[in-house]
């Protein structure tokens, strides 16, 4: 698995062993970050359930202003702090431009720093029963009011959220098939129809 864009192009990246960590797919990676092209540049970015931090190091690599990472497996996190040190150091980014933060995505709060793009890459089994909640106690509490929610989740999972709009999904349907599903607040997708 490697950083497929950007200043840190190529950059591997380092995976905790067994099957605790889902790590999103070069090519998963590669489609989301075609879809958003330019409009990463500058971005705040938190990657909520990080793991390996593929997508919030992907982002930093192609432009990202700042990345925080939450993440609460201790393998994981030790291969995300050596993830993050290798992007950054491959991007000459300072070492403020990442944030590690070992705490639990239900924790944030309204005083919690806001972004501008948003990666959730839950664990597949908890999806359908708290994804509702994840994005009321987490990403409501975080997100800028024209924040981006990237969602990865199975291809058979059609999650309505509310006060969000679905804008699009990455990727081919079938319960064994990622996908990215691309969400807005529903006032802002509607405004702009």
């Amino acid at each position: 698995m490697r950083i497929t864009g950007g200043h840190a192009r190529g950059i591997r990246l380092k995976a905790p062993k067994g099957e605790g960590t889902r790590p999103a797919t070069d090519r998963m990676r590669e489609a989301v970050f075609s879809s958003l092209g330019g409009s990463v540049e500058g971005c705040r970015v938190v990657d909520l359930f990080a793991g390996t931090g593929s997508y919030g190091l992907e982002a930093l690599s192609r432009g990202a202003a700042r990345a925080t990472f939450f993440e609460t497996d201790r393998a994981a996190l030790a291969c995300l702090r050596d993830n993050v040190c290798a992007t950054l150091r491959s991007c000459q980014l300072d070492t403020d431009t990442a944030k590690v933060v070992a705490r639990d995505v239900f924790s944030l709060h309204a005083d919690s720093p806001a972004y501008d793009l948003i990666f959730i890459d839950p664990p597949y089994e908890i999806i359908s029963t708290q994804i509702g909640s994840i994005f009321t106690k987490a990403v409501g509490a975080i997100a800028t009011p024209d924040a981006r929610v990237l969602l990865e989740l199975p291809g058979d999972l059609e999650p309505e959220i509310d006060g969000w709009f679905l804008l699009r999904r990455i990727g081919k349907a079938g319960k064994d098939k990622p996908t990215v599903a691309i969400f807005e607040r529903s006032t802002i997708a509607r405004s702009e129809s």
